[in-house]
């Protein structure tokens, strides 16, 4: 009952028309050999990978989840296999350097890899979601002969990555961690101590797993000032198994296919990455990487979501629509999407679903352009705005994936409660991302305390300087002016926001932790009425007969009049944080 295929057209909008990225490769050093058509082959293969692979095992993986016996994990039927489909057809080395086996292609089409993975079987796709994010890692902080060791394993996918935060006593708070690391005569640490919830920590889809482990030195500061980071392989390179072991799985609401586990380390021998009492910036590397995907995780589940609510609602019939399209016959019971109450939800997720689509291929790019930009202004401006924009993506994508899952449930009616419609697994599976990898109220908190009020609101500034320019942009062209003006209002609500929170901060120091969850979904949707503000202007330049260029118009219409003024409540919200909250006795 399950139905997932790539939006490959929207895919390629994007890509192509909103952002533009096939002018941007061919005038970057980096990217130069790509062009729009093998960048699409690329996503088409992924998109055939993902319909044909892995959607099959999705539901497959829910109802079998992993088995753990004596120390091992097995996964669902057809994971590993699936595994080792991936790793033939290359998928791991997609975005890595050409130099340690990479293909060197652009973080963009690494993103839509991956909403494509998380769409079709996001218990699978957890296994290398922090692939990327570990080879950034360790390719920034770890010693060269580390890099040549373990790098290569992890591009070419035989070896499988994990971060080893969470502590029982110490979930969002890292500084209360007591993870030991003792150095030894060899150059060597032995680390000593417990993990849980770590994502893939013993699995069987690849022979090795190396760990990256936040612990203490034995002279190290309190608190996380004095976290250090180590790579822990789950073998020597004599063979020899190291002294660490799942001791258990995790029995979840979702994403049962992916194996959840509790973690002993027992005097393990590891490796120190980065400087000492130094983790936290060394594993930032790896966590930043970790909160996009995380985002497209959200994505993912919108956009499933999606797919499947509109396929019902055009299968199912109940009752006699009010209207109905021009030249349709009257009939004793109309397809659920001619209702107003079902076209308003399917419209929802359609503009939820490719709005968000733009945001994170954008934050992609901006990756892209960080790296490889030729002017260092140019990358030092995109590395600002990806610092901003992180939180939200990772905040905002994954409270919608849960959201839009449960509005799409609603269009199944009783059938969406039940298993045999999988619509009640995406559910259950997009939970989780609003609380892994810092939860969405620590993002709306590292947004608004960090990145914006932190710099006085510069990269804010940055990013509205942007948004204004398409505003002005889309005024210019008639059937989009009263998009551009309502996005250049939006703006200015957005300035006078975060100016007035700050006025407000310099008089109650608690306020901006109660404004911080309203100011970030205000962020978004201001967010995605640039993007369908823009969505909406550059269609117009496709030909006429193309189907997008009405539909694009037609659903940034949708949002501005239905979905944007819900930018109005959390305004509101800002002014309701100016007063106290009671404490609970």
């Amino acid at each position: 009952m399950w139905h997932y295929q790539a939006p490959l057209r929207d895919m390629q909008f994007v890509i192509e028309h909103w952002l533009q990225a096939p002018q941007a490769w061919s005038g970057n050093a980096a990217f130069e050999f790509l062009d729009a058509a093998l960048a699409m082959q690329v996503v088409e293969q992924a998109g055939q990978f993902s319909h044909e692979v892995l959607a099959p095992l999705n539901a497959r993986g829910d109802r079998q989840g992993c088995r753990f016996e004596a120390g091992c994990v097995q996964t669902p039927d057809g994971f590993a296999a699936a595994w080792q489909a991936y790793v033939e057809g290359g998928w791991p080395a997609l975005a890595c350097d050409p130099q340690l086996g990479g293909q060197g292609l652009p973080q963009l089409l690494e993103a839509a890899v991956q909403e494509m993975l998380y769409a079709s079987n996001h218990a699978w796709a957890m296994y290398s979601g922090i692939a990327h994010g570990a080879y950034l890692c360790l390719k920034a902080h770890a010693p060269q002969w580390i890099q040549q060791r373990y790098l290569p394993g992890i591009v070419s996918g035989q070896c499988l990555p994990t971060m080893c935060l969470t502590e029982p006593q110490a979930g969002s708070d890292v500084g209360l961690l007591r993870c030991r690391a003792e150095p030894t005569a060899e150059g060597r640490y032995r680390i000593s101590g417990s993990k849980l919830f770590i994502s893939g920590g013993e699995h069987d889809l690849c022979e090795d797993i190396l760990h990256l482990v936040l612990a203490r030195l034995p002279d190290a500061p309190p608190g996380s000032r004095g976290i250090s980071l180590f790579l822990v392989p789950r073998r020597l390179d004599d063979g020899a198994h190291n002294g660490v072991r799942c001791d258990g799985i995790e029995h979840k609401m979702g994403i049962k296919g992916s194996a959840t586990c509790s973690m002993l380390f027992e005097g393990a021998s590891g490796w120190l990455i980065g400087a000492p009492n130094q983790g936290l910036a060394a594993m930032f590397v790896m966590m930043n990487s970790a909160r996009l995907h995380v985002g497209l995780q959200g994505l993912g589940h919108v956009e499933a979501a999606w797919q499947n609510a509109a396929q019902y609602a055009r299968e199912r019939r109940q009752m006699r629509a009010v209207q109905r399209p021009v030249g349709e016959p009257a009939s004793a019971a109309d397809p659920l999407h001619y209702h107003p109450a079902m076209r308003r939800t399917l419209l929802e997720l359609r503009a939820t679903s490719e709005g968000l689509r733009a945001l994170g291929y954008w934050a992609a790019h901006l990756l892209d352009q960080a790296e490889h930009a030729s002017e260092p202004a140019e990358r030092a401006i995109a590395h600002q705005l990806t610092g901003l924009l992180t939180p939200i993506i990772k905040a905002y994508f994954t409270e919608q994936g849960f959201q839009q899952a449960s509005r799409a449930l609603q269009v199944f009616g009783g059938y969406g409660y039940v298993s045999e419609f999988a619509i009640e697994q995406t559910l259950r599976d997009s939970r989780i991302a609003m609380i892994y990898e810092g939860t969405n109220e620590i993002q709306a908190n590292d947004l608004l305390l960090r990145k914006v009020l932190g710099d006085r609101g510069a990269a804010l500034q940055q990013l509205l300087a942007l948004l204004r320019e398409e505003a002005t942009a889309a005024s210019a062209v008639a059937v989009c002016t009263a998009l551009g003006q309502a996005l250049q209002q939006r703006c200015q609500d957005l300035e006078s926001a975060w100016q007035q929170i700050a006025e407000q901060a310099t008089l109650d120091a608690e306020y901006p932790y109660r404004a911080a969850g309203d100011f970030l979904p205000l962020c978004a949707l201001v967010l995605l009425a640039f993007a369908w503000c823009r969505a909406a202007r550059v269609a117009q330049a496709l030909p006429e007969h193309d189907e997008r260029r009405a539909a694009k118009l037609e659903t940034a219409g949708f949002f501005f009049a239905w979905l944007l003024p819900q930018a109005d409540r959390h305004l509101a919200g800002l002014h309701s944080a100016r007063q106290p909250l009671a404490f609970l006795s």
